[in-house]
């Protein structure tokens, strides 16, 4: 057979004689010839030729003779595929909410201008984002965390401007992160230790945690060896793609910034929130931005600041600010604090900690300070300004009772019962139906890892839920070796995201009309169960799909769960996406309407004015 020299000198010679002999091993030898930084894909392929891969993963379908779906439904004009473009070079890391040329033309009072401004309708992209030439797999975790290749984010502004903090160091074809910080120059284990001095990390009573203004996230990577995930977030280049650093080390982050909006995520989700020199001025806007972090943070739960002002004696003269200037800051903060009824655990050096108490009858405020905010659901604020108002405690029956409900340390969380659902504060499911929604997802993830055989084996870090329910989909997948993004689509008939938290999971709200606060990418699997039926009359599926393969790796996989009407007319829209898709059965067989999609997304990247591609041969 024929082999096809890439721009590299590398032949394809292994993967096609695969895809010829059968598309039944389509994902195994996809996920094995992996393009990574030790350039050993073929090799590896190989040597599956020689074992012999099981070529009955994903079984061969009959499809138009199982499914009984009205077919009748969809046009012809439905069913022909449309050839998408490459995009221009420039927009290798276009980020369509958070451009920065539209950004410059709104308000730069409170931060505004680096909120989400998505573009109209005729300004959005209908074209496929290319990856930078010379683009890599990174490498499996827990390399990733020390290591990223220079050729998939090539800025090295930040090797110059924070040099002497040991954020990051350029080292030939790669960039290496040594674990330093700002305001941990010993290493962020060594400040993780200082902090697990006052609050229990060790023990699984900590499980999520958020950092705000996060850099290049060395605090949340180096948090995941203690079974803490950190959901971090950074304006889009503060400093020039630290968000997309951290994603290409395999840490959860995301775009964002506190300014005017609300955090994206539910009230009472985590059980530690920091800030390590991350430039939000606390005492500011009449306390909003910690009423904010109060809001979101779990009764019990803790919040770090380190750097200034803390311990403003002393380093005043380090930080080039007036005395003055610090102590008036420092003392707005503990203002704040204690109207929010934080108590002071430790102030250690450039480090204080506070811990918010557990229900309001262990709050003794003074006076009629405190001004509570009168929405009935805390958890509604999707593009909803933040307001200088104390969220309330829910109800507690003793002064005792953590309000909302005690949680088990992880992981006895991730499947015990959710204090949400427990309380009935769901509408619609019991206790009986989260572990119904338990068991279905065992199943499923089980049927997904006979047709991708690569599932949990470290090749995919960085996964997305694009419909994540009740986080069963992530629950059944958890390890090590991966995290999941559950996204809570803000059109969903339940607003369960409370409840994943409370699994000791991390996610987000968003509407799938518009793209995601990421840059692209930085997910090397999604998950899409339902998105399309959901969003059927809302918005374009051509939109969503687009955006899909903008936040997708080369060589990611995708997997679809859906009607099989929708499914058809994903299939065909993707066919000119330069994917690779399988249609396979429900596990529960044939008869079953539903079906599963499987996807790859082929490796392409930009080639000077050009864009290179490499297909698989069909």
């Amino acid at each position: 057979m024929a082999t096809k020299t890439n721009s590299d000198g590398r032949t394809r010679s292994s993967v096609q004689i695969f895809i010829v002999a059968g598309l039944c091993c389509f994902f195994y030898i996809l996920g094995a010839w992996q393009r990574s930084g030790f350039g050993k894909g073929d090799s590896i392929a190989f040597e599956i030729t020689k074992s012999g891969a099981d070529c009955n993963i994903v079984p061969n379908l009959s499809f138009d003779t199982h499914h009984g779906g009205d077919t009748g439904s969809i046009t012809e004009s439905e069913l022909e595929t449309k050839v998408f473009e490459p995009c221009k070079a420039k927009y290798t890391d276009y980020t369509p909410c958070q451009d920065q040329r539209r950004a410059m033309t709104f308000p730069r009072e409170n931060m505004y201008y680096r909120e989400r401004h998505c573009p109209p309708e005729e300004e959005k992209l209908h074209c496929l984002i290319p990856a930078p030439k010379g683009y890599v797999t990174p490498f499996p975790w827990p390399k990733s965390r020390d290591y990223v290749p220079y050729a998939n984010a090539p800025y090295k502004s930040l090797t110059v401007e924070k040099a002497i903090q040991n954020w990051i160091q350029y080292e030939g074809n790669v960039f290496r992160f040594p674990g330093g910080g700002t305001q941990f120059p010993q290493g962020a284990d060594k400040y993780i230790d200082q902090l697990a001095s006052v609050i229990p990390i060790r023990n699984g009573t900590v499980r999520t945690a958020l950092d705000t203004g996060c850099g290049v996230a060395s605090w949340g990577a180096y948090l995941m060896s203690r079974n803490v995930i950190t959901m971090s977030f950074a304006p889009r280049d503060s400093h020039e793609a630290q968000v997309q650093f951290a994603l290409e080390r395999g840490v959860p982050a995301v775009i964002g910034v506190l300014g005017t909006i609300k955090l994206p995520y539910p009230s009472r989700a985590f059980d530690m929130a920091h800030c390590s020199r991350c430039l939000i001025p606390w005492g500011g806007n009449d306390g909003t931005y910690l009423m904010e972090v109060d809001r979101v943070l779990r009764p019990g739960g803790y919040w770090v600041l380190s750097g200034p002002p803390i311990n403003w004696r002393t380093n005043y003269k380090a930080w080039q600010r007036s005395k003055e200037e610090l102590q008036e800051e420092q003392r707005k903060i503990e203002e704040i604090a204690k109207l929010l009824c934080w108590e002071k655990k430790s102030e250690k050096g450039e480090i204080a900690v506070w811990q918010k108490r557990v229900n309001a009858d262990s709050c003794r405020r003074d006076g009629s300070q405190a001004n509570f905010c009168k929405s009935a659901d805390p958890d509604d604020v999707w593009y909803k300004k933040m307001e200088s108002c104390i969220t309330p405690f829910p109800a507690a029956n003793t002064p005792d009772e953590v309000a909302g409900g005690q949680l088990k340390p992880f992981p006895k969380r991730l499947y015990a019962i959710p204090p949400r659902i427990a309380s009935g504060s769901v509408p619609g499911v019991s206790t009986e139906t989260y572990e119904e929604d338990n068991q279905t997802w065992k199943k499923h993830v089980n049927a997904y890892k006979k047709i991708n055989r690569l599932l949990d084996s470290g090749r995919y870090r960085n996964i997305m839920d694009m419909n994540a329910g009740l986080g069963g989909f992530a629950a059944a997948l958890q390890s090590p070796k991966l995290w999941v993004m559950n996204v809570m689509p803000t059109i969903a008939e339940k607003n369960t995201l409370g409840v994943i938290y409370e699994r000791g999971l991390i996610g987000i709200y968003h509407d799938w009309c518009e793209a995601f606060s990421t840059y692209p990418r930085t997910y090397d699997l999604i998950h899409a169960n339902g998105v399309f039926s959901l969003y059927k009359d809302k918005c374009n599926m051509e939109d969503i799909l687009l955006e899909m393969d903008r936040i997708l790796r080369p060589e990611g996989a995708v997997i679809f769960r859906d009607e099989v009407d929708v499914l058809i007319k994903v299939k065909k829209t993707v066919g000119g996406m330069r994917w690779d898709t399988k249609m396979v059965d429900h596990e529960d067989g044939p008869l079953v309407p539903e079906k599963i999609l499987v996807a790859v997304k082929q490796y392409w990247t930009v080639d000077g004015n050009s864009t290179s591609t490499q297909r698989s041969q069909r």
